[in-house]
Order: structure tokens, then sequence, then C-alpha cells
């Protein structure tokens, strides 16, 4: 293999590169959104095309919802087969007015790419169509076999992926699994993550009166929707930061020693933290360091709340609804099942008994745990040192990626390289979502490298 050929092509079509990517984030593929149809559509067709022009055997295939792209370049007979993630859909962009530029005119400010996306995932995927693109440029030929598999219900819970996964598993048959949709642990410290939370959301619904009433009239003796809500929501928490459901930790798989010891080497103060997010401080459950609890320790979160009046001036109601958004990040051995029955057990338990509640199910993934001592990820750690020019750490994330445990049960694909280029502080699902252009090279790099030394690793 001609890597040095490879890294410098690179190098020297960077500018090239990054026009493609800003096109690619000019489409506006919001998943949770029917409007978006045929940007969704848009999105996918470009991914397809891209793979196409590449020299791989590529199409998309519709689902229920939105279509998944798949393509192949498996020309090397006995050598491994690597299948690539991504996902071309995004999250909505709201709120507008915290941009400094519009999320889908993506611009390029003090060596960062600004847009909707360009973190989470089209900029990180595309690393791997630059790495694939570099690597026939300078040789005949890929060392390996090349899969990828790209969705677009990423961020929706990847509801028809399990379909296709199941469908097509003599198809997306591969050796290793590879995804860039998380991050490094800071800025330069690039990181290969062995650890997902899993994640159950829901939305918890309040039933009072079957109309809102007059305060004056009924005060004192109608039941308040919103407050009944506060009552449920506050009682989820103890003072210590604990989730208050019966039975929630029961199957929670502590960590290792070895796990604290690495992360406290990390040295993640309280305070640097804080400032990187600009609150005046943490919350948490106690007896674990922040590092610990934001990627390793389970959580429930309030996502939204709505109910009553909330416009312009006064209205003197007892309003009848209301309701919260809520999702749960899992550790290893918890059940998201069984964590959804424990919630509905327990809000039946604790809601006043004068209003009715109920609880909708909404999207699920399993927690994961990557066994970091084979072949595949040492070979992921070389390439990563390699091309950042500097040894990765081994950490868990706090987020979910629901296609890794789908690989993991339904394929049977062991070897899962979780390999993130961005950077904690880029605000994916946030206004003003960034990927630093560095980041980008030097993931390219990575992921050309990997695909060369997966040829020669035993």
């Amino acid at each position: 293999m001609q890597l040095e050929n490879t890294l410098r092509y690179i190098d020297e079509h960077m500018e090239s590169a990054v026009s493609d990517l800003l096109d690619f984030l000019r489409i506006p593929s919001i998943s949770t959104s029917s409007d978006h149809e045929a940007d969704m559509r848009a999105a996918a067709e470009w991914v397809r095309t891209r793979l196409e022009n590449l020299g791989f055997a590529s199409r998309t295939y519709d689902t229920k919802r939105w279509p998944v792209v798949y393509g192949e370049r498996c020309r090397v007979p006995g050598a491994p087969t690597l299948l690539v993630y991504g996902h071309y859909d995004v999250q909505p962009p709201e709120p507008l007015e915290e941009w400094i530029s519009p999320p889908f005119e993506p611009a390029i400010r003090d060596g960062e790419i600004f847009a909707r996306g360009a973190n989470d995932d089209k900029g990180q995927f595309y690393t791997h169509i630059l790495a694939v693109e570099a690597l026939l440029a300078a040789n005949e030929e890929l060392p390996i076999n090349v899969k990828f598999l790209v969705e677009g219900e990423e961020e929706i819970g990847s509801k028809n992926l399990a379909v296709f996964l199941k469908e097509f598993r003599e198809l997306l048959k591969a050796d290793a699994f590879v995804v860039s949709d998380s991050s490094q642990f800071a800025a330069g410290v690039p990181a290969v993550t062995y650890g997902l939370r899993g994640i159950a959301c829901l939305q918890l619904e309040i039933q009072g009166a079957k109309f809102d009433l007059h305060s004056g009239l009924y005060g004192g003796v109608a039941p308040n929707a919103p407050q009944a809500l506060a009552d449920i929501l506050a009682s989820l928490k103890t003072p210590d930061g604990k989730v208050a459901i019966p039975g929630f930790y029961d199957r929670v798989l502590p960590l290792e020693d070895w796990e604290r010891r690495e992360m406290a080497a990390l040295n993640l103060s309280t305070e640097d933290l804080a400032d990187s997010i600009g609150a005046p401080g943490l919350i948490g459950e106690s007896g674990y360091s922040p590092l610990e609890r934001k990627t390793a320790r389970p959580t429930l979160e309030i996502n939204g709340v709505w109910g009553g009046f909330a416009g312009e001036g006064t209205k003197t109601v007892i309003p009848s609804k209301a309701g919260a958004k809520i999702s749960m990040r899992l550790a290893p051995n918890q059940d998201p099942d069984e964590i959804f029955r424990l919630f509905e057990d327990y809000v039946d338990k604790v809601k006043p008994a004068a209003v009715t509640a109920s609880v909708q199910r909404q999207f699920h993934a399993s927690p994961v745990l990557v066994e970091r001592d084979n072949r595949f990820v040492k070979t992921a750690s070389e390439a990563i040192a390699k091309g950042f020019g500097r040894k990765p750490v081994f950490l868990r994330t706090g987020g979910s990626i629901p296609i890794v445990n789908l690989v993991k049960d339904q394929l049977g694909v062991e070897p899962l390289l979780i390999l993130g280029w961005g950077r904690p502080e880029n605000r994916s699902h946030s206004p003003n979502e960034r990927f630093s252009l560095d980041d980008f090279r030097m993931g390219a790099r990575s992921a050309a490298i990997l695909i060369a030394e997966l040829a020669d690793s035993d």
C-alpha cells in the first residue's frame, strides 16, 4: 500500500473535500419532520452517488420511513471486511435565533465548519468516504473489503434499521464495524470509545378536569395538571442526585476499579467542565466523579415540559393538561423495557389521585461495552496514534448509538470500533454546531490508515 501517497492525497485535496462536505451540509435532512421528505431523499441520493463514483456497488433501500443507503467494494478475497456506518439525518436546528450563521448555510470561521450536522454526523462520517477516495487515488485497489451502511433515522431512534439488518443479514456480513459519531476526550486528545450508555425515551401526560377551569371559581378544589406534573417530576430524584424509582439501579454493572483509576487519570475537573458548558456549577449523583457520572452512570433527565398558559400577560385558569418528555441514559446490564416498566409503575404509585397519567414509550437502545483486547481495536488505536500524532485514550461516552448494539446482537459482529473525531464542545444537537477542519483532516488520515493496516493485522 502506498500509504504515504494516500496521506499526501488527503492533505493536498482538503479544499475540494471540504467543498464536498459543505454541499452535503446544505441539505436540511431533518428526520423528525415529514416536511423534509424531499431533503431526506436528496441526502440519501447524495451519499449513494458519492459511493457509486468511488466504484462501490450502491443503492438505496426504502423503509417504512427514510431510506437506507448501502454500498460495497469487495474485491479482495480472503481479506477482512469492514462495515462503515454513518447517518445522513440531522437534528432540528431550533432555536434559530441563537445561530450566528444559518444552520444550513455552512460557514467556516477560525478553522471550524459551522452547520447543523457538521459534527453529528455528516462531517465525521464523511472522513471515511474521503479515506476511501484517497486510498483508491494512491493504489489500484483497496487492501480490504469495505461496506457502507448509511441510515436516515439515527436521530429518531433507528426504528426501521433493526428490520433492515434482519432482512439483509447476509449482505451486511463483516469482520469488524466502525462508526465515527462520538468525540475525542478533549481537543487534541483522541479517543477509542469502549462503552456507550443505552437510552429510554418517553412522554408523560397528565389529565385533570376535562377542560381548563376558572381559577377563581374552582381554585382550591379542581386538580391542577401542571402542579401534579411538577410534583411527580420533583419526586423522580433524591436530594443527592440519585434516581428515586425503586429498582432503577438493581441491574447496573458497577465500574471496575481499573476503570475508575483510568478515568481519574484523565483529570477532568469540576471547574473545567462547568466552565466548558457555561454553568456556575455541576449537579449529579454523589459518590462519583463528574466523568463517571457523565459517561458510565445511569441518569434521568427532563427534556421538555408544557402545560397551561405561557403567553404574554395573564390568564387565570386551572390547566386541565400538562406533559413532559423524559430520557433515561442506561448503564450496562440495564434493560430498556424493564426501565420503562419501572417508570410506569412508579408514576402510577406517586401521582395524585385526582388526575390520570399516561406514559407513551418512544424509542430506546441498549447499553454496550466493547471488548478492548482484540486485534481490530488495537489496530484502530495504532491508526489513530499515527493519524493524530498522539496515542488515543480509552473511554466511555454518555451518548447512545442505536446501531452499535443492533450490529452486535443481530449481525454478530463483535469488533466494534467507535472512533470519534469530534470534540465535546462541538455543540451537537445545539445551535452553532461545529467541526474542526484539523479534526476532519486527521480523522480522514486515521480512517485511511485503519483500512490499510487492517490488511496486515493478525
